[in-house]
């Protein structure tokens, strides 16, 4: 898109400078006249050499294929097959597509393609529970507590949390993403920045029950985890370190001792995993050898060139040679997903309608997996951002890529399919971060002002098609974060791909205050707050504020804004019947966090999600936007442990309000 509408309805241009920088990215060469002219040649070319393999399309709608016309077959994914005639159409020709959503094998002449054949809609909250009027849990997973984490909140402790959370009523836990980090760097931290959203974060990961005779910590170690343990901020870099030491015990002593029946498990679970687990295992791998040999190989584009192309002669003699090393990354992602699929049972056991809801980051370390094990469908040279906007003057880079649209097109979008169906695979439904990324997202070329990128748009009918066939076919609920501006008719459009919104009660408001919760959008989650904003209990005292004079913001105003706005949030609270009397306090945050918890219960929403830092009153948010160092951005452990959480007095008052509410009448 060349040009653009900024936050204050003005037209903008996009630089020449970025245009050919993101050409670049996209894998059209745009540096001089000849280059733009190779570009656009090679371009058409391809389109007519090359057809996508892939086609999505609504059941019984009428398809266009840059094939020749006459006799085809469709092959469904059990195998059963139906032959036809194609008619001839410009350009190609025409068939009727089947009437049955799934994946089929199209073979007209001869061509090949595979057609996706798209649900009107997604599984949504509606069909998983019927009636409506759910409500869960949302928790930041690493901020869990239980007796013997090491410092870092795990599946096992997931697992007691969403039996805990089902045994209230809750039909869903909502958690932060789990995708998977550089284990060769221990300091990396933000869950949104991973390295591959095929694969799980093996820091969370716990082996202490998988063979009887597990072996005993050595001293050191054992210190460590307790000291560890005992912190009130995670200390990321000290507590990977020291849960991978663990869990290389643990792996060691499988190589010995394991039963034939786990060493089976692991084995089948390393063949289902194919190429993709494969790959990630020995990008594992290859990162620490190379890491270990020159700090400054950090991203794998500074690598041996071999080493660069996953499926080089000198990738696979490496593998061979460190079989043992690239095994025990695929344990470790056995581990993970052991864990997480041990979490969804137990929520799903104790009568969670839905269970796990997983949380879909937007984009990629450029440096990481994924964009080396499929590097002709990542933006290379770019990152994903945001504009200026009335929010940040100076606009956002986020330090991740994403999918190149044209290489999603080309390889039959089959990365996209494969997150889809890693996110699924644990989880009764999965949140979509920043779903505006299905229609366009603002790119940066690396190095340059985050004023200075560009929108580029996606294949936004294709990718809500495959959402919700992916969605049907796990039979798990879809999620769009779209909060904050998105374009006109978008939300309509993921509505009717059965992907719900999200409403937040800080943007439920108008010219007069804060919007009765009755008059939410049905189609949608309801949420006191989120990661990046304040908790009720912070945004009642202020915490927020002082946090932002703290790091030498200027707060115009807000302060004499926040005062006039604490009564005008009691107001609607009062007005929902979920408080009585007059507001309380800035310190009485307690009386606050009960009323929001119910205020959210009464939305007309679908489904509420109450944040776990609400549920407990807490402070402190989990990530304060544009720090790094300057907040401790998720780190926070939150007391009690799981082993005391349900039995808190003031967390199970809050829980029962939310859910007295969310069966009051509407």
């Amino acid at each position: 898109m060349i040009e653009w509408e900024d936050a204050s309805g003005r037209r903008k241009m996009v630089a020449p400078d970025t245009l050919r920088a993101v050409l670049g990215a996209l894998g059209f060469p745009a540096g001089s006249a000849g280059q733009v002219r190779e570009s656009l040649r090679t371009w058409h070319q391809a389109l007519k050499a090359s057809p996508p393999p892939l086609y999505t399309a609504a059941p019984g709608a009428t398809l266009r294929l840059p094939a020749q016309a006459g006799r085809y077959r469709l092959t469904a994914e059990d195998g059963l097959a139906v032959e036809g005639t194609a008619t001839p159409a410009p350009g190609g020709a025409r068939l009727t597509v089947p009437a049955l959503p799934g994946y089929y094998l199209l073979e007209i002449g001869s061509a090949h393609f595979t057609l996706a054949v798209a649900p009107a809609h997604g599984h949504r909250i509606e069909d998983a529970c019927p009636g409506g009027r759910a409500w869960g849990l949302a928790v930041q997973l690493y901020s869990l507590k239980r007796s013997g984490d090491g410092g870092i909140g795990d599946y096992t402790a997931l697992q007691s949390f969403a039996a805990g959370a089902a045994a209230q009523g809750a039909d869903a836990v909502a958690i932060s993403p789990v995708h998977a980090q550089f284990t060769a760097d221990p300091s990396r931290s933000s869950p949104y920045a991973p390295s591959s959203r095929l694969r799980l974060d093996v820091r969370h990961a716990d082996g202490e029950t998988l063979m009887e005779d597990a072996p005993p910590f050595p001293p050191e170690l054992k210190a460590e985890w307790a000291r560890l343990e005992a912190l009130d901020l995670i200390d990321w870099p000290a507590s990977t370190r020291a849960r991978l030491a663990r869990l290389r015990q643990l792996y060691d002593a499988f190589l010995r001792l394991a039963p034939d029946e786990l060493r089976k498990a692991f084995a089948a679970f390393r063949t289902e995993g194919g190429t993709s687990l494969e790959n990630h295992a020995r990008f594992e791998a290859l990162h620490a050898s190379q890491l270990a040999q020159d700090a400054g190989r950090w991203q794998w584009r500074s690598w041996p060139a071999a080493l660069r192309d996953p499926e080089s002669a000198e990738v696979a003699a490496f593998a061979e040679a460190q079989a043992e090393e690239v095994g025990y990354h695929a344990f470790l992602q056995w581990l993970a997903d052991r864990g997480l699929s041990g979490a969804q049972q137990a929520a799903r056991e104790g009568g969670a309608r839905i269970g796990l809801i997983a949380d879909l980051a937007v984009g990629v370390d450029g440096g990481g997996s994924d964009a080396w094990a499929r590097q002709t469908e990542f933006l290379p040279g770019v990152e994903i951002g945001a504009p200026p906007d009335i929010f940040n003057a100076r606009g956002q880079s986020w330090g991740i890529t994403t999918y190149s649209p044209h290489g999603l097109v080309a390889n039959g979008f089959g990365a996209f399919r494969e997150m889809l169906g890693a996110a699924f695979r644990n989880a009764g439904g999965v949140r979509l971060d920043h779903v505006l990324g299905l229609r366009r997202l603002w790119l940066v070329p690396q190095g340059a002002s985050p004023a200075d990128g560009c929108y580029i748009r996606y294949p936004q009918e294709d990718l809500l098609r495959l959402v919700a066939l992916e969605s049907q076919r796990a039979q798990a609920i879809a999620i769009g974060e779209d909060l904050g501006t998105v374009p006109e008719g978008f939300r309509p459009q993921l509505q009717s791909a059965g992907i719900a919104g999200m409403r937040v009660m800080w943007f439920e408001q108008s010219g007069r205050g804060f919007k009765n919760p009755a008059r939410w959008t049905r189609e949608a989650v309801s949420m006191t707050s989120t990661h990046d904003l304040p908790t009720v209990a912070g945004w009642w005292r202020g915490r927020d504020l002082e946090w932002r004079t703290k790091l030498g913001s200027t707060l115009e105003g807000q302060e004499e804004t926040r005062l006039s706005e604490r009564p005008k949030l009691w107001a609607a609270f009062r007005k929902a019947g979920v408080a009585r009397g007059p507001g309380p306090g800035p310190e009485e945050v307690g009386k606050v966090a009960d009323a929001a918890a119910a205020y959210i219960g009464r939305a007309h929403c679908e489904l509420a999600l109450l944040p776990l830092e609400d549920a407990l009153a807490a402070v402190e948010q989990p990530n304060m936007p544009g720090t790094v160092d300057e907040h401790p951005n998720w780190r926070r452990r939150l007391d009690p442990p799981v082993e005391m959480l349900f039995h808190d007095p003031a967390f199970e008052q809050r829980l029962r309000a939310l859910a007295r509410a969310r069966r009051a009448p509407e």
